[in-house]
């Protein structure tokens, strides 16, 4: 079933980077390509290390978020790493 907009309220606000995400998907960390679309924040389900690249970082800017609890990464991400993470059940979450 296609998306109905008469059926968001939120549809015309403004998207804002504290705005809670309109849209959620499954992360496979790759160590080469961008996530498909840029996330305003990730969810981890399973707690470990989470290499990534910010949205306004080089390929050689990755940072590594270690021993990261299950829960939000607060960091706008445009690549999860797939060499250095060992976090499980990613999510990118954006708009």
């Amino acid at each position: 079933m296609p998306v109905n907009p008469g059926l968001d309220p939120y549809a015309a606000s403004s998207r804002t980077p504290a705005a809670p995400a309109r849209r959620a998907e499954a992360v496979t960390p790759n160590d080469t390509t961008d996530l498909t679309s840029y996330a305003k924040a990730l969810y981890v389900g399973q707690a470990g290390d989470v290499k990534l690249l910010p949205v306004g970082a080089d390929d050689a800017a990755a940072v590594t978020l270690k021993n990261h609890p299950a829960g939000y990464v607060p960091i706008q991400t445009r690549r999860v790493l797939a060499t250095g993470t060992t976090a499980q059940y990613i999510v990118a979450l954006a708009d």
